[in-house]
């Protein structure tokens, strides 16, 4: 090898040392904050897992004080469990109207219902169509149709389509079910026969006005 070439190697292996030298704290200081940002992240999982297995049981321990039909004591546990939010404060709030229901206790479901704050968004149609039917139930057809707001789901149409009726205005009743059998699977035959009778309760033809629809 040329004497040229081990000076350039020696020199280039100098600049390497060199480098190192005056920045080795910062490359330390690099990996350690990597390492603490890893190990951090990991405990702040850690503490989420935990905190979400806390509130599952804490679920569980409501959903029997329901099912035991002691609502005021499921409140309660709601509220020391911090379970009033979220997607099981919207479990809750569904599984406590439910019961309230059972329990002849209509307007405490609505209410309870009607209090639910940022819910769930995969939950919120299921909501709004349970608290409509209630205030079907009740004849607050407009608030009921408020409650649908523009939801377009053969669910919420159908629930649209009763409180039209509900509210005297047959017309709109028969699009609200003409729309609804447009928008519902074929294979749901027990729900399309009811929504086909509501149809031609309200003074329509199943074929004729689903054709409409569509």
């Amino acid at each position: 090898m040329a004497v040229d070439e081990l000076l350039d190697e020696h020199e280039q292996g100098e600049r390497v040392r060199e480098w190192i030298r005056q920045n080795a704290i910062g490359v330390i200081g690099g990996i350690a904050i990597a390492l603490a940002l890893v190990y951090g992240w990991g405990k702040w999982q850690d503490h989420l897992d935990g905190k979400r297995m806390a509130k599952g049981e804490a679920y569980a321990a409501l959903d029997e004080a329901i099912a035991a039909g002691d609502l005021d004591k499921a409140r309660a546990q709601a509220a020391a469990a911090g379970l009033n939010e979220g997607v099981y404060g919207t479990l809750i709030a569904l599984d406590l109207a439910a019961a309230q229901v059972g329990a002849g206790e209509s307007e405490a479901a609505i209410a309870t219902l009607s209090g639910i704050k940022d819910a769930d968004p995969a939950l919120a149609p299921v909501v709004a169509r349970r608290l409509a039917v209630l205030l079907v139930d009740a004849g607050r057809t407009d608030e009921a149709l408020a409650a649908l707001g523009n939801a377009d789901d053969a669910g919420s149409l159908e629930v649209r389509g009763d409180a039209e009726r509900a509210a005297g205005r047959l017309e709109q009743a028969r699009e609200a079910y003409s729309a609804a059998l447009a928008a519902l699977d074929e294979a749901a035959v027990p729900q399309r026969s009811l929504l086909e009778i509501k149809l031609i309760d309200a003074g329509g033809s199943p074929d004729h006005d689903e054709a409409q629809a569509q």
